[in-house]
């Protein structure tokens, strides 16, 4: 098997997306799943040819671990293919189906916050769609969300108490909907005692921007 170099161009694209580490480990991630998958691999083999432990591959392809240049180097070389191809973002063309098991899912540490991302995770969006699912008596806060930013929350299931910025906190139950802005840290808490389950739509007129720096 060649082994995969790292060019100039790669180790460059790849500092300068080390700033947004965490979209970065999303990409790398969707891509490692769907490179070992179109292999027919699982993840021992994939372990086991490229030398990275298989809790490691299954950290970096759930997002929850950013590889280093090296271990890049090592999963790269053990499918065949460059770094480019683990960390470039995947054009969109057509439509576009987003399988069950494959969409991106990020969890916050205590697992009490559960997102799914409803559209191709590392193409730029200026929409991007969240199924949310949220653990009773839990709170997930978030930071600011760039200039101009806004998020509506759709409910399913459940209900939820939103607070945005210093206002009062807003109350929502199955089929509510509420939109606010989301460039000021806001918090979403499940009063219930059962999980709550709602659609997130985040809107950003500067996505694109921010994907690529």
């Amino acid at each position: 098997m060649a082994i995969a170099m790292a060019r100039k161009e790669d180790l460059s694209q790849f500092e300068t997306m080390t700033n947004a580490s965490t979209k970065l480990s999303m990409i790398v991630g969707e891509n490692l799943r769907h490179l070992r998958r179109q292999q027919g691999l699982s993840l021992e083999q994939l372990a086991a040819v490229s030398g990275v432990s298989r809790a490691m591959l299954g950290q970096i392809e759930t997002g929850k671990s950013a590889p280093t240049i090296n271990l890049l180097g090592r999963i790269a070389e053990a499918l065949g293919v460059s770094i480019s191809g683990l960390i470039a973002s995947p054009s969109v063309k057509g439509t576009i189906v987003i399988p069950h098991d494959r969409a991106m899912i990020v969890a916050s540490s205590e697992g009490g916050f559960v997102s799914r991302a409803l559209f191709p995770w590392g193409e730029p969006q200026t929409v991007e769609v969240f199924e949310v699912t949220i653990a009773p008596h839990f709170v997930e806060t978030f930071r600011p969300s760039p200039p101009i930013s806004k998020k509506t929350l759709v409910m399913i299931a459940g209900q939820l108490q939103i607070s945005v910025g210093e206002g009062a906190p807003t109350q929502l139950s199955g089929g509510d909907a509420a939109l606010f802005n989301a460039d000021v840290a806001h918090s979403f808490f499940n009063p219930g005692d059962c999980d709550a389950k709602a659609l997130l739509v985040s809107t950003s007129f500067e996505a694109v921007n921010s994907r690529n720096r």
